[in-house]
């Protein structure tokens, strides 16, 4: 989080303290762009222009206002925190957590920034920006849940190990990876804060879609509570186990409609948004995607690295 004045003030010296450590003798007259060839597995000051930004940084906007601030800091206490980067070559290094204090090292106009130099291939660089993102970032509840979602599927881990790598238990994990099942007006506006995590909770125990979504309006337009919410939720559920179900047709289902529901499942939890799957019975078919602004689209294109 960026630092106000009178944070700054608490702190006194100690941003120059840690810094003094990182870089051994600290001066800010002795920094230039021309510094030594440096360890792997070493903290040093690194010319900020040979740092390349974070191909999977999993967030692409941050607050103006935010960096500015935290930039001003930065301009007084110097970096608290160093950045961690891998080694591309002798004078060119990849971000792999620390994107603000970057850029708002670019703000703070510093030449060189002190950086925790480490080995590590694209997988653990995804892993690392994603988890350094969920435990340091005030993301909200769908960019965690999103986040999540790329550590089980694009690192190959299991919810068990997911909770171990984020310090979340297994429950806190599935409930975050359920809001990736929720229609995308939903999923939308849990991410602009217009409902907070309660309310999503609460949606997703309605089984019918649109009934979802009426409710969902319902707490946009007259602000309910997570308990109104709630008891809305309780309410329909009565309601439908009060009624008698209707007939079924005796139709011949395709022989893979439930492998195809399956696979929409998947497809809709991987890229949080409801995508569908159609098949004839000679298996041709399409899927669809669909995307709620160019934001969303980008988001999608980004999942699936194009």
């Amino acid at each position: 989080m960026s630092e106000n004045k009178n944070q700054i003030k608490k702190k006194g010296g100690l941003g120059r303290g840690l810094n003094a450590l990182i870089t051994g003798s600290y001066d800010k007259k002795e920094e230039t762009a021309n510094t030594p060839e440096v360890a792997v597995n070493a903290i040093a000051g690194i010319p900020i222009q040979s740092v390349q930004t974070n191909p999977f940084q999993p967030r692409t906007h941050f607050d103006k206002e935010a960096l500015e601030e935290l930039a001003e800091s930065i301009k007084v206490q110097g970096i608290i925190q160093p950045i961690t980067v891998r080694k591309l070559s002798e004078n060119t290094y990849q971000l792999i957590s620390g994107e603000r204090r970057l850029q708002a090292s670019k703000l703070a106009n510093l030449e060189v920034i002190p950086a925790f130099i480490r080995q590590a291939n694209d997988q653990q660089m995804l892993e690392m920006a994603l988890i350094e993102n969920i435990q340091r970032e005030n993301l909200n509840a769908i960019e965690i849940a999103l986040s999540y979602q790329r550590l089980l599927s694009e690192c190959n881990l299991k919810q068990e190990e997911l909770g171990d790598r984020v310090g979340k238990k297994r429950t806190t994990v599935t409930n975050y990876l359920r809001l990736l099942k929720l229609p995308p007006d939903i999923q939308v506006g849990l991410r602009d804060s217009k409902i907070g995590m309660g309310h999503a909770r609460a949606l997703i125990n309605i089984s019918d879609i649109d009934k979802q979504l009426e409710v969902y309006k319902r707490i946009v337009a007259e602000d309910l509570s997570v308990r109104k919410v709630e008891e809305l939720v309780r309410q329909l559920s009565i309601e439908n186990t009060s009624k008698p179900e209707p007939a079924k047709p005796e139709l011949s289902e395709h022989p893979q409609a439930g492998e195809i529901k399956r696979v929409e499942t998947r497809l809709s939890t991987h890229f949080g948004t409801k995508i569908q799957v159609k098949s004839n019975a000679a298996g041709k078919g399409e899927i669809k995607i669909p995307f709620l602004s160019v934001d969303d689209l980008n988001r999608i294109l980004e999942i699936l690295n194009y």
